[in-house]
């Protein structure tokens, strides 16, 4: 109990010191820490079989606050690192079960690219919020909807592989090396590490991607590969996504495969595409999601959302949306109605229409 309040005081003097020196909270010369998050909440209505109503926390983005820090250590060699909490601001409790559950990692950068340590985004993450509407947010037409074959969760990072691994999504105990950028093109490779004894190439997780990203071109594909020994789980996953942009226009697109070799074999494959506008501080968006599993319980879950956000500054916005989820067969995905209070689908009635309005403030 000592220790957190020790953590909490630091927290609270660090925010203390940054709102007299515009988030800066140590700068010296090559070297810089900054505190920084985002506080997010909207009011969710939610109606099927019955209707919920409910503040929830992130809806354009997950609500939190980090550490962020760099220093120059010459020759082209710079340290770097990112403590980031997150908050699920709707009740005032931690995120993701740990209190820097959203990153904590230790780096250093070269000309060649950064090599870090820690846990740390995988690339199905960052690929299911890069060329998302709606980003991986377990609200709206977000590709959060992907997953749920059979409890195992691409794209939100469930604990399916254990507490070791955490996840693929977010990985813990992760070695991780992003190349620079050559002519709009990078590339890197992430390994979780089991730490089993014995165990080191079955219970780990691995992961490798590359992006493109040149004009309005905007491109990237990744393949993980996730085992524990221990509960029998062997899942590689496939992603593409891209997107264009052009004048006021945005087009995504995206699809996760998932190859189930377990004796679970719950295959599944998600896609999404979707679109955006921005007229000055308006941005109207639209986006449709399927998630189908395939291992003999077939069904699918299906979403269309329209979305609208209102940008008050650049760190300010009033956002809402208007979802429809539609759950078919007997093993349907049902990532919505695994979310939300029970009796909200029934047997007759499994479809959802979703109501979200909100405001987000970064700072």
């Amino acid at each position: 109990m000592s220790r957190n309040k020790n953590i909490l005081s630091a927290v609270a003097a660090a925010a203390a010191l940054a709102a007299s020196s515009s988030a800066v909270l140590a700068q010296t010369s090559g070297s810089q820490v900054i505190l920084y998050g985002v506080v997010d909440a909207n009011v969710q209505v939610l109606d099927g079989a019955s209707t919920v109503t409910r503040v929830q926390s992130g809806g354009l983005q997950g609500s939190r606050f980090g550490l962020r820090g760099t220093e120059d250590l010459g020759g082209g060699l710079r340290a770097f690192f990112t403590l980031e909490s997150g908050i699920n601001l709707d009740e005032g409790t931690n995120g993701q079960g740990a209190f820097w559950g959203r990153q904590a990692f230790v780096g250093l950068g070269t000309p060649y690219g950064q090599l870090s340590l820690g846990r740390q985004y995988g690339s199905i993450y960052t690929l299911s919020s890069d060329f998302s509407q709606f980003a991986n947010t377990p609200y709206g037409a977000s590709t959060a909807v992907i997953g749920g074959f059979s409890g195992y969760e691409p794209v939100r990072g469930s604990d399916a592989s254990g507490a070791l691994n955490g996840g693929p999504a977010r990985v813990n105990n992760s070695v991780k090396f992003e190349s620079v950028n050559y002519n709009g093109f990078k590339a890197g490779a992430l390994v979780g590490l089991g730490e089993v004894a014995g165990g080191t190439k079955q219970t780990r997780v691995g992961d490798i991607y590359a992006r493109y990203t040149q004009g309005g071109v905007d491109a990237m594909v990744s393949y993980v590969t996730d085992k524990k020994a221990a509960v029998n789980l062997d899942v590689q996953t496939l992603s593409a996504a891209g997107a264009y942009s052009f004048d006021a226009f945005r087009v995504v697109a995206g699809v996760i495969s998932v190859d189930d070799r377990s004796l679970a074999n719950a295959d599944g494959t998600g896609y999404w595409l979707g679109g955006d506008y921005r007229l000055g501080h308006h941005t109207f968006k639209t986006q449709y999601v399927e998630s189908k599993r395939k291992n003999g319980l077939e069904g699918k879950t299906q979403a269309l959302g329209v979305g609208y956000q209102f940008d008050l500054s650049k760190r300010t916005a009033l956002y809402s949306s208007l979802t429809r989820f539609k759950n078919d067969g007997v093993g349907y995905t049902a990532r919505i109605a695994s979310s939300v209070p029970a009796g909200l689908t029934s047997g007759g009635e499994r479809n959802i229409t979703e109501f979200v309005g909100g405001i987000r403030h970064s700072f």
